[in-house]
């Protein structure tokens, strides 16, 4: 059996995932951040974007989160956000719109625009389409 710890991805309405694995790869606000059997007690921030669960299988799942902190514990790593989906259940279409959206927004001149909340529905679409590329890159490999 290999080394493997169990990890938790919880958003504020769901339990997303709950179960074994070989590693976990956030995006930290300091960069790529992965997590294995036996990785020194943590706690960071996590940034809009892909988390990848790599089993003991080799299959790997991949979820989207909108932020949050992962903590590492001796025997368990914990991925809370306010938001995480399933990769499965993001909408492309959607995300390229508000993406354009978000761009359309920051580039208007007019006072009318909260350039705060178009930053951050802009990094927010960019990270869901971030992770859309992250699925494909994968499923190109096991092909």
């Amino acid at each position: 059996m290999a080394m493997t710890i169990h990890c938790d991805i919880v958003s504020a309405e769901e339990e997303i995932y709950s179960g074994r694995a070989k590693l976990i790869v956030a995006n930290g606000v300091q960069g790529d951040l992965g997590v294995t059997y036996g990785h020194a007690p943590l706690l960071t921030s996590l940034e809009p974007g892909p988390v990848r669960v790599v089993l003991d299988s080799g299959e790997e799942l991949i979820y989207y989160v909108s932020g949050g902190f992962l903590e590492v514990q001796p025997n368990v790593v914990s991925i809370l956000a306010d938001t995480a989906l399933r990769a499965d259940d993001l909408d492309e279409a959607a995300a390229l719109e508000a993406q354009k959206q978000a761009q359309a927004d920051m580039l208007n001149q007019s006072g009318d625009i909260d350039y705060g909340r178009a930053a951050a529905n802009l990094a927010a679409a960019s990270a869901q389409l971030r992770t859309l590329q992250q699925i494909r890159k994968t499923i190109n490999k096991t092909k």
